[in-house]
């Protein structure tokens, strides 16, 4: 986490900053403040602090010379999440976020420890419980709702139960804060919000600014899910300009999967978060600039370029578009269930839910591979899981998953049924009723919390107005004759991954369009260049005198 460099180390690595001298006492960066970058100190101590929940300063390390400053916001630029100040005079190099990520790919051996160490930091604040400070019953869908966004965005926060804690209970208080406008969030700078939504919270913290609307991007990726981050590492490694944006958080249904077991190369099994943030860590290295949450809401294409409106107003042009908005979730046709949702029906199986879960009675309803993984999560801490799938689950599901479900002993799995009924008051679910397809009959089961992984539709509602062909359940249309490969019936623009008509559902396989894709991204953009008109320019008339 905390390496030392060598005196030719910190010398190859200096010049790609510039240099900085800090006075004894003087502050180099401030918790919600954007610093200079990745700071190498070539002399004299810094001290970096970090704060609790109750103003007091906490010790997280001591720099001295050969030893370097920040950790992953430093790779985009944004505010950091440590106080740095200097104990002795200091002098140090400053390397910008640009010059960053070019020292990672220039200097391979020495880029590999850095970014490691990166990562690393990130873990232990996360650990730690640097950040914004939520406040609010642990139990509140708002809360939760709040909580996933940071945490599927693999960044640091505290929460506290005002219930439980004094210092929370204090903040209430003494900002005069109603029971309706909880949660509220402490943000780094200071600022205090009263139950936000998800892009409110991620200005606060500076996950996401301003997209320069003049600049002309080789691609934007809409969607960062398995299909849109390997897009974006593969055309960010092979020097296109790219955009990626998404409306919640990078990863997508991938992101949420409690362990993946049957991706290539990992035989023990990865998390979701664990796979999609390296990927997403992976583009910040190679330089794409990523955007989350922003969410686009229509696209214009047939004329170069292509014009992407966002919600917030901004518009966004490019040579070239992918199509990575996947799939999402089909919700129960049951009564209440908007009652419910957010407290006590879920839609994925994070570790949150299953803390929540711990020693209830939980159901789950899907038969899909992510439902499986879902219900071997769930089993570890509820006290006992009932599965409910209309279909045997040797039609959907890996047989791996099949084999540890019927192992587990506190798993009961209906097939045949479906959810007809949701028990309960005040948002927390009681029971459920279960219908069985055949007979009609209906039985009840004690429930807790609800989990739904009852199948996908697109996310393509935006695409409507955008001219591009849809097949008849909404998922794009790519290929066809005269087309380059995964391109849609507009020119420019292609699909990739889940969104796209005909896919396989896998991450694996939503991974190989992203890399499948750049290639015909390359080939597009190259047949573009061929078609514009040259410019001949005038020639001189050259006389005898010159």
């Amino acid at each position: 986490m905390f390496p030392r460099l060598s005196d030719d180390e910190l010398a190859r690595l200096s010049r790609f900053g510039e240099p900085r001298t800090y006075r004894a006492g003087e502050m180099i960066s401030r918790i919600g403040e954007t610093g200079p970058g990745l700071m190498l100190v070539l002399s004299g101590e810094v001290e970096v602090t970090q704060h609790d929940h109750g103003d007091k300063t906490s010790h997280i390390v001591t720099h001295e010379r050969g030893n370097f400053m920040g950790e992953l916001a430093q790779l985009s630029g944004r505010p950091v999440l440590v106080d740095s100040k200097a104990l002795t005079d200091v002098e140090g190099i400053a390397i910008a976020p640009e010059r960053l990520r070019a020292l990672l790919i220039a200097e391979a051996e020495l880029g590999e420890r850095i970014m490691r160490s990166l990562i690393l930091r990130r873990m232990g604040l996360i650990e730690a419980g640097a950040g914004p400070i939520i406040i609010g019953n642990e139990a509140d869908g708002n809360v939760l709702r709040l909580v996933n966004f940071l945490r599927r965005n693999g960044h640091p926060y505290q929460r506290l139960d005002p219930v439980q804690d004094s210092c929370a209970r204090t903040l209430v208080e003494r900002f005069q804060v109603a029971e309706e406008e909880l949660p509220i969030v402490l943000c780094p700078n200071g600022k205090l919000l009263r139950n936000p939504d998800e892009g409110q919270l991620a200005r606060c913290v500076g996950l996401v600014g301003p997209i320069n609307a003049d600049k002309l991007y080789d691609l934007v990726v809409i969607g960062a899910g398995p299909s849109g981050l390997a897009t974006s590492v593969y055309a960010g490694s092979e020097g296109l300009s790219v955009l990626t944006i998404d409306c919640r958080s990078f990863g997508g249904q991938a992101g949420a999967s409690a362990r993946i077991e049957n991706y290539l190369g990992f035989p023990t099994g990865i998390s979701g978060m664990a796979l999609m943030g390296r990927a997403f860590s992976q583009a910040q290295k190679f330089g794409v600039e990523l955007a989350i949450p922003d969410e686009a809401v229509k696209l214009e294409c047939g004329n170069d370029p292509c014009h992407l409106l966002l919600a917030n107003g901004e518009r966004v042009q490019a040579r070239a578009v992918v199509i990575a908005t996947g799939a999402r979730y089909r919700r129960l046709g049951v009564e209440r269930l908007d009652e419910f949702e957010g407290s006590s029906v879920h839609y994925w199986a994070s570790p949150l839910e299953a803390d929540l879960a711990a020693n209830e009675d939980v159901t789950l309803v899907g038969g899909g591979n992510s439902a499986g993984q879902a219900v071997v999560f769930l089993a570890s801490r509820a006290r006992r899981v009932t599965l409910v799938a209309r279909r045997p689950l040797s039609a959907t599901m890996s047989q791996y998953l099949i084999d540890r479900i019927e192992s587990l002993p506190n798993v009961d799995v209906v097939i045949g049924a479906e959810v007809c009924r949701l028990d309960g008051s005040d948002g927390a679910l009681e029971r459920v009723g279960l219908l069985c397809r055949t007979s009609g009959k209906e039985t009840d089961a004690p429930c807790r919390y609800l989990f739904s992984f009852i199948g996908a539709e697109p996310n393509t509602d935006w695409l409507q107005s955008s001219g591009l062909e849809l097949d008849e359940r909404g998922f794009v249309l790519t290929g066809g004759d005269d087309r380059f490969p995964m391109e849609t019936n507009k020119p420019g623009v292609f699909a990739v991954g889940d969104v796209r008509s005909s896919s396989v559902k896998r991450v694996a396989a939503s991974v190989g369009d992203g890399a499948q894709v750049v290639a015909a991204i390359h080939q597009y953009l190259a047949a573009q260049e061929r078609a514009r008109p040259m410019i001949v320019q005038p020639q001189m008339q050259v006389t005898a005198a010159g």
